[in-house]
């Protein structure tokens, strides 16, 4: 299989996460006999910097000539911190997301056991959990009308869906929980909101056609709560942008960290596959930042192509380095391995160049993985 595939390292740890995703693909390619074409494109505080622009008409381009995109993370402190400034780094983002038409992200929560410790949870709670959250990508408040007087004593941001935005990436929520444990919950707040009232309305005429799928509601309050009292109960959860937003990072911390954790967003443009994590660029350049989040990203991408065995592979590989706490600064702050280092050796697994034991020592002064 040939694939073009758009790489946007961005900011912060973004390039070097990336760099391990390629790197691991071009272990798959290695091992299958594929062949993925890198084209590289800037967006972000990093094309603010080059160009002026967050996202530069070049990359566009390079985007929509993709098969999918690979994305590492964007974010400066001198725009989080300026609440004046007219440019930043995250339009750039939107932007690419409403041009793609990319209108569903998709982002997998799993627990590992080796990791319990890690969550604010008992490990009781956190066994089988397996859930995988719908969030509407280009509605809602992010995109809506945003007003604010002369004096900056005043503010409003609208929030608007459309039956159709609704309809889209519900049938897509409701065709993956008949894969899975055929369980949806709508996260809405419709006790207050007209647009939660519509979604309500309209998934449950969506799920008319979808006999086999069983369906709950669950207001957004109660349901950030009930990911922590008893997260196991959800299989695929459907929300609109911002609860998305919000409850999916919140669920992070039942992995043990917010690096562990993949996305994808899709729509009627090329896919895009990201971490969830930001650019953290109190540690960029550091090579200490969690790469597993960006791989695994890069499996869901492969899982895209209908490369299920190398896609499996490539989770079998993490969750292995996971199982042998080879893992990064954020996950153990004493036993820690490099960024470059986790890279190595799920590359390494992927192409079959681990089959024994592992000298953990020449791991970590960067020697052979292999006794």
């Amino acid at each position: 299989m040939k694939k073009n595939i758009a790489v946007i390292l961005g900011d912060g740890i973004g390039p070097e996460v990336t760099q391990q995703s390629i790197k691991v693909l071009d272990a798959v390619t290695e091992k299958f006999g594929h062949e993925f074409e890198y084209t590289y494109a800037l967006m972000g505080a990093d094309a603010i910097d080059k160009t002026g622009n967050p996202l530069p008409d070049e990359t566009i381009e390079i985007c929509l000539n993709s098969d999918a995109i690979l994305f590492g993370a964007i974010g400066d402190p001198k725009y989080d911190n300026d609440p004046t400034a007219k440019v930043r780094p995250e339009q750039g983002l939107l932007k690419l997301r409403k041009t793609l038409q990319l209108f569903a992200n998709i982002r997998p929560i799993t627990t590992y056991k080796a990791l319990h410790h890690l969550s604010p949870l008992k490990s009781k709670q956190l066994e089988d959990v397996d859930m995988v959250i719908y969030r509407e990508l280009t509605g809602g408040i992010y995109f809506g009308k945003k007003e604010t007087n002369e004096d900056k004593t005043w503010a409003s941001d609208e929030c608007t869906y459309s039956k159709e935005e609704i309809e889209r990436v519900s049938h897509l929520a409701f065709q993956h929980a008949q894969k899975r444990r055929k369980k949806l919950t709508l996260v809405d707040k419709a006790n207050v909101l007209e647009t939660s009232r519509l979604w309500r309305k309209v998934v449950k005429d969506i799920a008319v056609g979808y006999p086999d799928v069983a369906v709950d509601f669950l207001f957004v309050d109660n349901a950030a709560m009930q990911i922590i009292i008893n997260p196991k109960q959800f299989d695929v959860i459907l929300t609109e942008n911002m609860f998305g937003d919000i409850i999916s990072d919140e669920a992070s911390v039942l992995s043990g960290s917010l690096g562990l954790l993949p996305s994808a967003s899709i729509g009627n443009g090329s896919a895009l596959f990201e971490p969830i994590h930001g650019s953290y660029p109190q540690v960029a350049g550091k090579d200490i930042a969690n790469p597993l989040g960006s791989i695994l990203s890069a499996a869901m991408m492969l899982e895209y192509f209908n490369l299920k065995e190398e896609a499996e592979l490539v989770c079998l590989a993490a969750e292995w380095t996971i199982s042998n706490l080879f893992v990064t600064k954020d996950i153990d702050p004493i036993n820690f391995y490099f960024t470059s280092t986790i890279g190595d050796l799920i590359s390494d697994f992927v192409s079959g160049r681990i089959s024994g034991d592992i000298n953990k020592e020449n791991v970590a002064l960067r020697k052979s993985t292999i006794i």
